[in-house]
């Protein structure tokens, strides 16, 4: 078998990464290259509509971004200033002045509920708390997508995590599970990038490579009437740039890179980095043809002077949560692309002794933009001290059952396991958010 060669370095899950790229089995979400261009063939290509999630490892304070208390006393109410924003009576905090100028191209949603008091993402990506979807086998919303949907382009993946490894395992994203390898995501972080940028096999040997499978191909096509080869589109894959193209950022224009900023691709305690370019690297990963794009994004909890911590790093956040939704707006991408950032909780409405917020998932807050929603919208409230939902409660599967509805996808139809067995994408007592539609 003829690898493409990269680094020798390990991937997370033991496999060396000169093995990422190889002829025959490109490890594209565990499709080889032949089945990969049949199944983009039998399918035809579809509708492109797509789903950026960012996921906010650690659980964020909602009061002291999106849902202040100015009236709460001192001990729950906070050290930060209130902004008024874009929509007129609505308020955020002074963590939050780029987004505040754009409120009205995105809806808040102030009255998430159901997550269980666990640092995990499962349930922002499967809709059910991490040990029952391991349990029963649920898998990432990403995978869903995969399998139903499936490519828009034969050398683009239907679905790509930007998320790189972090050493709390459950804020990872969830495999593929009940649905399989076929259905998993094509998982790339910064040293994956340069493996696909150093490529050491020359295009002659590939040539020579191509001439031997035409040849066999012949044969084949002697011996069976109307039968197709994929070999040549299969190449295409090998020799095409077009995710490369599309994870590069040398090839976007500068001022759009200084809108997004840069952040860090170090991760952060035990959770995610800051990494603003993945953000742009979504939106160009959206833009070539990915349905799904996942990427986990900073660190944020804050037991312990959350103040301080928010005052260095919500820039950042502001900065590149901000620069995506303007930029899928400008490129008229904000129609068919949902934006979702969220976490797994938010904090305790007491400030602690040292100065820090604590868990708290009785509520938590959610941004969404795009994907023909009604934007400029603030869903839902919690009491006066932002501890429980007071108006419209938003169970975490409803905004999943909502980014299906973008997609195309009917939340309550089935999607079938690896054993030919149904199942329902979302239970059918998970409904979608109708106030999102206006």
């Amino acid at each position: 078998m003829l690898q493409i060669l990269g680094s020798s370095a390990r991937l997370c899950d033991g496999l060396p990464r000169r093995s990422f790229l190889q002829i025959g089995a490109l490890g594209l979400g565990g499709l080889t290259l032949g089945s990969l261009m049949k199944a983009e063939a039998a399918s035809g290509k579809k509708n492109h509509k797509s789903v950026i999630m960012v996921y906010l490892s650690g659980g964020l304070a909602h009061q002291d971004t999106f849902d202040p208390k100015p009236n709460a006393p001192p001990e729950l109410r906070g050290e930060f200033k209130l902004i008024a924003t874009k929509l007129p009576g609505v308020q955020f905090t002074e963590m939050v002045p780029k987004l505040a100028a754009i409120n009205d191209k995105f809806i808040t949603i102030r009255s998430i509920v159901g997550q269980p008091d666990e640092h995990s993402s499962w349930m922002s990506y499967t809709g059910t708390p991490m040990d029952a979807a391991k349990r029963d086998k649920k898998p990432h919303f990403g995978s869903v997508v995969a399998k139903l949907q499936g490519q828009t382009d034969p050398v683009m993946p239907a679905f790509v995590d930007l998320t790189p490894t972090m050493q709390h395992k459950p804020y990872n994203s969830a495999g593929p599970a009940m649905l399989g390898s076929k259905a998993a995501a094509v998982k790339v972080d910064g040293e994956e990038v340069a493996v696909m940028k150093t490529l050491t096999v020359t295009a002659d040997r590939l040539g020579d490579r191509k001439a031997l499978l035409e040849g066999m191909d012949r044969i084949k096509r002697a011996s069976t009437v109307g039968a197709e080869t994929f070999h040549d589109r299969a190449f295409e894959v090998l020799t095409s740039s077009k995710m490369v193209d599309a994870l590069d950022l040398n090839k976007e224009k500068q001022s759009v890179r200084d809108r997004y900023g840069k952040g860090s691709p170090k991760h952060m305690g035990d959770g995610a980095p800051m990494w603003n370019e993945q953000l742009l690297m979504a939106r160009r990963l959206v833009e070539a043809g990915a349905r799904v794009v996942t990427l986990g994004y900073g660190f944020w909890d804050t037991h312990g002077q959350n103040f301080k911590h928010l005052k260095q790093h919500m820039p950042t956040f502001d900065q590149g949560i901000s620069a995506l939704i303007e930029d899928l707006s400008a490129r008229s991408l904000d129609q068919d692309c949902t934006v979702v950032v969220w976490g797994e909780f938010g904090r305790t409405p007491k400030i602690n002794k040292d100065a820090g917020r604590d868990h708290w998932a009785r509520v938590n807050g959610a941004l969404l933009a795009g994907g023909g929603m009604k934007m400029g919208q603030v869903i839902g409230s919690t009491d006066s001290s932002a501890g429980e939902a007071k108006n419209e409660p938003i169970p975490y599967p409803w905004v999943l059952a909502t980014v299906y509805k973008n997609l195309g996808i009917d939340p309550h139809s089935m999607v079938y396991d690896v054993g030919g067995r149904p199942n329902p994408v979302l239970p059918s007592s998970v409904g979608v958010i109708d106030r999102a539609y206006g």
